[in-house]
């Protein structure tokens, strides 16, 4: 039973799963928009959401804590200084899912994650 148990498993290990997610929060953050698969796009959603609350937050402390999780030092300075002044006014709901369709390979729904503007 997995009774209160969250999140997906997504077929890997933990240690694989959390460098799926960085990758994929990394590359959001930076080009603002991905293609990848429904279950990913919904674990990622609420990751990427946090991190642009961290660049709202903007001290220290929350630039070391978003440091950690993301790749690059470019794309955490973009995140303070460029999306958090957008979402000043908005109080969560950074991104948007968008359905694609499904991929042709193996019939895998596909959406579009992306910052909302």
């Amino acid at each position: 039973m997995r009774h209160r148990l969250t999140g997906r498993r997504l077929g890997r290990s933990s240690s694989h799963r959390r460098a799926l997610y960085r990758n994929l929060v990394t590359d959001l953050l930076d080009y603002e928009k991905i293609t990848t698969t429904e279950a990913k796009a919904k674990e990622v959603r609420s990751i990427a959401e946090k991190m642009i609350t961290l660049g709202k937050d903007g001290n220290l402390s929350s630039r070391r804590q978003a440091l950690a999780f993301i790749f690059e030092e470019r794309v955490v300075s973009k995140v303070f200084a460029d999306l958090a002044p957008r979402f000043t006014e908005r109080q969560g709901g950074y991104t948007r899912i968008t359905k694609l369709g499904r991929r042709l390979g193996d019939g895998a729904a596909m959406v579009r994650l992306e910052l909302m503007k």
